[in-house]
């Protein structure tokens, strides 16, 4: 039964853009291999998710919030416009995989919106968020020390690397990465991404990259305007103008790359992703499997807005 329409925001109220895939792989990476289900397959990544997500819950208290996952892994619309994207990466253990879908779970159970599509990776699931809830007066908090995520970022709109606790608009971005934030897309095509296998520009680095987009403004004008690249006061000036012309579908292949997507599917919870009801019983089915401590437990079923009982 429908619960009828979702009250409008209060102006400028939040909505929390998690990348959680972020913060699953860094459990993993980070969090002692010493626990186990009651399958005895490895938890040690959703344990990890799990204290950095009650963390958040408990700090934040979001009353708007998605969680996006990444299960485009090698089926992303990027593959298709260059097989080499991120070739680089070798693929996720099964053991990791099995503790992605705990993830997943444990997010849903406590009531927060998950998102997850085959075609687009969580960064396009959080443009495509944080474009449609502009619409309904959101300004968004994007929880994520990824830099591509900074192109997104608009008037109120914050970054926040959760782990080192620092925060940033639009206007912080220059300070950081040497460009503005619009201007990211642009900045990735022309230096590459060695994370992403996004090759950029043979022999544009970073700091080029960013001089000439000071300069131009964005990728487009630049390459109109080739020719007068070559008369710009930098050591390699013309040795930058000709790399240009040679690469200049490569530039643009790069943009199409590095470009965050602001049209994929959402599903129900759009536009408002407020917080939805909590699924008592499948929390504590979770809690049981995944064999969480009285500490974990009590911290959930808070978190959650539930009594704790302990058995016995």
């Amino acid at each position: 039964m429908s619960a009828g329409p979702t009250p409008a925001p209060a102006a400028g109220a939040p909505l929390y853009l998690v990348d959680a895939s972020l913060y699953v792989f860094r459990a993993w990476h980070s969090m002692p291999d010493e626990f186990r289900d009651a399958d005895g397959h490895p938890t040690n990544a959703v344990h990890g998710f799990a204290r950095f997500l009650l963390e958040l819950l408990e700090r934040e208290r979001p009353r708007h919030i998605a969680v996006a996952f990444d299960e485009a892994l090698d089926s992303c619309f990027r593959n298709a416009l260059y097989p080499a994207y991120k070739a680089n990466r070798p693929p996720a253990p099964d053991e990791l995989r099995r503790q992605f879908v705990h993830c997943k779970a444990l997010a849903a159970a406590l009531g927060l919106n998950v998102l997850a599509h085959g075609e687009y990776e969580a960064d396009d699931l959080i443009g495509s968020a944080l474009h449609q809830a502009r619409a309904h007066g959101h300004r968004g908090v994007i929880v994520s020390a990824d830099k591509d995520l900074s192109q997104l970022l608009d008037g109120p709109d914050e970054q926040w690397d959760f782990a080192r606790d620092q925060r940033w608009g639009a206007a912080g971005v220059r300070a950081r990465h040497g460009v503005e934030a619009h201007q990211i897309a642009d900045y990735l095509a022309l230096c590459g991404d060695a994370i992403d296998n996004i090759p950029g520009v043979p022999g544009i680095g970073a700091k080029t990259a960013a001089v000439l987009l000071a300069h131009f403004g964005s990728l487009d004008a630049l390459l109109a305007r080739v020719d007068e690249v070559g008369f710009l006061r930098f050591r390699g000036a013309a040795q930058a103008a000709a790399r240009l012309r040679l690469h200049r579908a490569q530039a643009l292949l790069c943009r199409q790359l590095s470009t965050i997507a602001r049209d994929a599917p959402l599903g129900a919870a759009a536009p408002s992703f407020a917080r939805a009801a909590v699924d008592a019983a499948m929390l504590a089915d979770l809690c049981e499997r995944l064999r969480f401590g009285p500490l974990t437990r009590r911290r959930m079923y808070a978190a959650a807005g539930l009594e704790y009982a302990p058995a016995g």
